[in-house]
């Protein structure tokens, strides 16, 4: 008989137990899943391309964002990362997968850019390699990876590791676009994410209400000689962690 439940982190790890293995995308157990995602290169995965976000760009751009010290959630191949470190932002990347790792390394090396990349769990790393404080952190796709109860890990890092009067950005699946509406109660009851969840702007806000909102819309389609990358499908948003009084 087991009653070995004290901690936030022990019903965390609980929750984290009742999705099935193969339906595991945010824990280290889900880097293997990873590794296969991006052993082939030559797929025609629209974010596979060495593009970094249009709303990146446009935050920079427009001066919503400006050079610092940044972290790239969930890097993949690292396409953000170096945008960002060609900015003048000191940059930290980290990612599951040593499969997308390596090649975000490759990446770098080929444009001389400066990075450090981090492989493994961004939660557990946020208390000591990604201790912080960041002016900008970045999520391209990663949050809607995550089961629901893992927004409260999210929160927490983001929390521990954004700057006072700091930025947050993502991007994520779109209600009605891509991803799954299911309710976050069912998707308990079903035991996996059905390939990630999409997220509705009123639920967006209601999650990161912590935050001041800059600016949140869908992503602008980009075409593909383009040298931005944009997909309708996708919410990008932007909000500030108010500076300390």
């Amino acid at each position: 008989m087991d009653r070995n439940i004290r901690t936030t982190d022990d019903v965390l790890r609980l929750l984290d137990g009742l999705f099935a293995p193969e339906a595991d995308r945010w824990t280290a157990n889900g880097a293997s899943w990873w590794d296969g995602f991006y052993a082939d290169r030559s797929k025609q995965v629209p974010f596979f391309v060495a593009k970094p976000d249009e709303n990146l760009v446009s935050y920079t751009d427009r001066g919503l964002v400006t050079a610092g010290r940044a972290l790239d959630l969930g890097c993949g191949p690292g396409r953000n990362a170096l945008h960002l470190a060609s900015l003048g932002f000191a940059v930290d990347a980290v990612d599951l997968s040593p499969a997308a790792i390596a090649w975000a390394e490759e990446r770098a090396r080929e444009a001389q850019a400066d990075v450090r990349f981090h492989c493994g769990d961004a939660f557990t790393l946020s208390g000591t390699e990604l201790a912080g404080p960041y002016d900008l952190i970045y999520d391209s796709g990663c949050f809607h990876h995550l089961p629901p109860h893992r927004r409260i890990s999210y929160l927490s890092l983001l929390d521990r590791a954004l700057a006072p009067g700091g930025h947050f950005a993502l991007t994520c699946f779109a209600a009605g676009g891509m991803g799954s509406e299911v309710s976050d109660a069912d998707l308990y009851r079903d035991s996996r994410l059905h390939g990630g969840l999409a997220y509705t702007p009123e639920s967006l806000r209601r999650i990161f209400s912590d935050l001041t909102e800059i600016e949140l819309r869908r992503m602008h389609d980009e075409p593909t000689e383009s040298s931005r990358f944009g997909e309708p499908f996708l919410w990008t948003a932007l909000f500030r962690r108010e500076a300390l009084p």
